[in-house]
C-alpha cells in the first residue's frame, strides 16, 4: 500500500461521518417543519364567525343602554369610586349591581349613591333592609353630579348585558373548545414523537462515531503487521498528536491570554456600571399584599390607595385606614389582615419597604408624568396588575429616562402653552415629532438642580 492511499483513509472516514450527520439533521428539520405547520393551523381561543357575531351583537346591545361616551365616563368613575366595594356580578362588600336599574328607579338611585346615610335615616324600607343585610356597613357619600351617577349606571347596565352575552358565547364555544383540545392533543403527540426521533438519532450518531474509531484502530493494527510499508507510511501510521507542543505554543498562549483579559475587562465594566442599579429588586414586605389580586382581579384603581399619584411630587404609600375601608368586613380572620389590625391598635405605621427609589441628586415629579403627560402606571412600573409581589420593573437609570424623553411625543393639541414652541420646533425640525426633549426634557437642569 502506498502513502497516498494511507493518507486518504482519515479523510474518507471523516467524509462518511459528515454525510451521515447531514442526512440525519435534514430528516430532523423536515420532521420539525411538518410539526410547525400543524401547530400554525391551530389558533388557541379561535371562534367561528357565528360566535364572533354574537359577541359583537352583545357589545352593541350593552352600548345601547346609553351614549358610548357616557358609558366610558361611567367606567372611569366606577373604578375610582365604586370598584373597592362593588362588582357587577359578584358580592364584595356591598351587593352585586347587576339589574340594579330594574330593582330601583333612577330617581331613587341618584340620592342613594350620593348620600346613602340620608336615605337610610329617612326610613326608606328598601334602604334600611340593604343597610341591615350588609352588616350595617355605611356606604360613603360621593360628591357626584346627577349626570355622573347616570353614567355609572349606564356602564353597569352595559356590563350586565356583556355578562349575559358572554354566557351564551361560552356555551356556543364548548364544541369548538373540544375540537381545539383534540387538535392540541394531536400536536402534543406529534411533538412527543419528534423528541423520541431526535433522541434515537443522537444515540445512532454516537454509536456511529464509536464504530468509526474502532474501525480506524483495527485498520492501524492491520497495517502495522504489513511488511511492505516504506518509511513514510510508517511515519504516518505511528504519528501522535502532541498536546505538549500545542500547550507550549506562544500563539495559543497569546490568544488565551487576550481572551481571558477581555473577559475580565467586560465583567469589571459590567460590575461598575451596575453600581446603584436595582432593577429586579423585590424585597419581602411586612404584609403580603397582592397587586395581582387588588389591581388585577378586582380592578381597584391605583389612585384609590395611592391618593396623591395625580397631584403630588410623590405617590404616597396608603395608610392603614384605607385598607380598613374594605377589610373591616372582608377576610377579617386572615393572618395578614390581622397585622393591619395590630398596627392600628398600637398606633404604629406599617413598615413597608420602599422599592422604587431615585437618588437625591435627581428631581422627579410624579404628577407631572401622570397628570400632565398622561402616562399610565405600567409605563414605568411594568405589568403591576399581574405582580403577586411588586418588584422594580424598569432600570430607572439616567439613560433610561433620557431615552424616554427623546422618544415620547408631547400631546400639544388644544394646549395654547405649546403653540409657539411647536411653531419654532416645526420651523427648525420639519417633519420631526415634538418630543419631550424638544421641550427641553434632556437639559441637565431639568432633573439636576
Amino acid at each position: 500500500m502506498n502513502s497516498i492511499r494511507l493518507r486518504s483513509l482519515p479523510h474518507l472516514l471523516l467524509a462518511l461521518f459528515l454525510t451521515f450527520a447531514g442526512t440525519q439533521q435534514a430528516a430532523a428539520q423536515d420532521a420539525g417543519a411538518t410539526t410547525t405547520v400543524k401547530k400554525e393551523g391551530v389558533v388557541p381561543g379561535a371562534t367561528d364567525g357565528a360566535n364572533a357575531a354574537t359577541v359583537t351583537a352583545a357589545a352593541d346591545g350593552g352600548a345601547s343602554g346609553g351614549d358610548a361616551a357616557a358609558i366610558a365616563a361611567g367606567d372611569a368613575l366606577f373604578k375610582t369610586n365604586c370598584a373597592q366595594c362593588h362588582a357587577v356580578n359578584e358580592v364584595i362588600v356591598g351587593p352585586a349591581l347587576a339589574g340594579i336599574t330594574k330593582r330601583r328607579t333612577i330617581s331613587w338611585l341618584i340620592p342613594w349613591i350620593k348620600n346613602s346615610s340620608k336615605v337610610v335615616a329617612s326610613g326608606d324600607e328598601y334602604a334600611v333592609a340593604i343597610y341591615n343585610k350588609y352588616n350595617k356597613q355605611q356606604m360613603p357619600s360621593f360628591a357626584l353630579s346627577d349626570s355622573e351617577v347616570t353614567s355609572i349606571l349606564a356602564w353597569v347596565t352595559a356590563e350586565e348585558g356583556k355578562a349575559v352575552a358572554t354566557a351564551g358565547v361560552t356555551a356556543g364555544n364548548a364544541a369548538a373548545a373540544d375540537g381545539q383540545a383534540e387538535a392540541g392533543g394531536a400536536d402534543a403527540g406529534a411533538g412527543k414523537y419528534v423528541d423520541i426521533l431526535l433522541i434515537v438519532l443522537v444515540v445512532v450518531l454516537i454509536v456511529l462515531v464509536v464504530t468509526l474509531v474502532i474501525i480506524g484502530n483495527l485498520m492501524k493494527d492491520v497495517l502495522r503487521g504489513r511488511k511492505d510499508l516504506d518509511g513514510r507510511d510508517v511515519e504516518i501510521l505511528e504519528q501522535r498528536f502532541d498536546w505538549g507542543k500545542m500547550y507550549r505554543s506562544p500563539v495559543l498562549r497569546g490568544i488565551v491570554g487576550v481572551v481571558f483579559a477581555l473577559v475580565l475587562l467586560y465583567e469589571g465594566v459590567q460590575t461598575v456600571m451596575a453600581v446603584g442599579l436595582t432593577q429586579g429588586y423585590q424585597p419581602t414586605q411586612p404584609i403580603a399584599f397582592s397587586h395581582k389580586l387588588h389591581a388585577g382581579e378586582h380592578q381597584i384603581n391605583c389612585a384609590y390607595c395611592h391618593t396623591s399619584v395625580y397631584k403630588s411630587k410623590s405617590a404616597n404609600i396608603p395608610s392603614a385606614n384605607i385598607c380598613m375601608n374594605c377589610h373591616s368586613q372582608i377576610k377579617t380572620e386572615s393572618p395578614e389582615i390581622k397585622k393591619i389590625y395590630r398596627a392600628i391598635e398600637r398606633k404604629q405605621p406599617i413598615q413597608w419597604v420602599r422599592i422604587h427609589n431615585l437618588p437625591d441628586l435627581a428631581y422627579f415629579n410624579h404628577s407631572q408624568h401622570t397628570q400632565v403627560a398622561g402616562l399610565q402606571c405600567q409605563t414605568c412600573h411594568g405589568p403591576i396588575q399581574n405582580m403577586e409581589v411588586v418588584y422594580q420593573y424598569s432600570a430607572l437609570t439616567m439613560g433610561w429616562c433620557i431615552n424616554c424623553h427623546r422618544e415620547m411625543p408631547v400631546n400639544a393639541k388644544d394646549n395654547k402653552y405649546y403653540d409657539n414652541l411647536v411653531k419654532l420646533h416645526d420651523t427648525k425640525n420639519a417633519g420631526a415629532p415634538f418630543t419631550v426633549s424638544s421641550n427641553g426634557g434632556t437639559e441637565c437642569s431639568k432633573c439636576h438642580y
